[in-house]
């Protein structure tokens, strides 16, 4: 099975692709990490550390491919999870989409893509052109990183798009959304409410999420000394589980933009608008005085 997962730039790709990493391991799967960005540090909170590149290790071979081996790019990292890093071109130099094709053929000739019972695709920032796109030509699923934001959820839903579009000529369907780090959902509800899609899981605002970041180590392994890490641990494992039962997946029918905006920022402008609504319909039934003020009511 490859999964691709995407989100917004800073939402929390790469953490949350670390865990569910773990979790898959701990389920009793061979697990490949591969991160697809330029920056390198998809693996960070596997490794503890920035792993050489697919670009930089020919380099660091003279270029001599014969001598590249498996085990030149492949790093083995907490909990049993392969770690593989594509890196990328120079800024403003090259296509991203292009340096994970060749990662993936990398891979294949050397006979690493076929050894693993999941292959997990993390990938960089925004869909803005079809070579960040290409990790979609491998996957079975796309999982999209979100919080309860404006920003993040008008980046799932060109996403979205993107997972339509490439459902036109491979097998790939959207797993669901995965909120990240947010004590409220109401504004995903709103969203997937005008474009239908599970949502796998909504992660609670715990400060811990972000620091394992900083630590360079994954959730599952700040729980060895944090017992009380084991219910945060508990979230991704059920996305793991959600995973492993092959769900049947959706092709997204992505909102157009203009009409996202406005539902977005309507209920921004209007935050309370829906509340007034409820207050209202919940008084209609309540027996009030000969002057309409709701019985058990004080006026100060």
């Amino acid at each position: 099975m490859k999964v691709a997962v995407y989100g917004k730039g800073g939402i929390g790709k790469s953490t949350t692709s670390c865990n569910i990493s773990i979790a898959l391991a701990r389920r009793g799967k061979r697990i490949l990490q591969i991160g697809c960005d330029p920056k390198h540090d998809s693996t960070f909170t596997l490794t503890g550390f920035l792993i050489p590149t697919i670009i930089d290790t020919p380099q660091s071979k003279d270029y001599h491919y014969e001598d590249v081996w498996p085990e030149d790019v492949i790093h083995r990292g907490y909990g049993g999870v392969d770690c593989v890093e594509a890196g990328g071109p120079p800024a403003g130099a090259g296509c991203g989409g292009y340096v994970v094709g060749e990662t993936v053929k990398s891979l294949k000739e050397s006979n690493a893509f076929y050894e693993y019972d999941i292959i997990l695709f993390d990938v960089l920032g925004d869909v803005v052109c079809g070579g960040f796109a290409a990790p979609l030509n491998y996957a079975d699923y796309c999982i999209i990183i979100t919080d309860n934001g404006f920003d993040a959820l008008f980046a799932a839903n060109r996403i979205a798009a993107s997972v339509r579009e490439k459902a036109h000529t491979h097998p790939l369907r959207l797993a669901g959304l995965v909120g990240n780090r947010t004590s409220e959902r109401d504004l995903i509800n709103k969203y997937v409410e005008a474009c239908p899609m599970p949502v796998l899981e909504v992660l609670p605002l715990v400060e811990d999420i972000r620091v394992s970041r900083v630590k360079g180590k994954t959730l599952f392994e700040m729980a060895e000394g944090q017992p009380n890490l084991n219910f945060v641990c508990d979230f991704y494992s059920n996305i793991a589980d959600q995973i492993l039962s092959k769900p049947e997946g959706i092709v997204p029918r992505e909102i157009p933009d203009r009409e996202l905006f406005s539902l977005l920022s309507d209920f921004y402008l209007n935050p309370n608008s829906e509340k007034k609504v409820k207050t209202q319909n919940d008084q209609q039934d309540t027996p009030c005085d000969q002057q309409g003020i709701p019985l058990g009511f004080t006026i100060i």
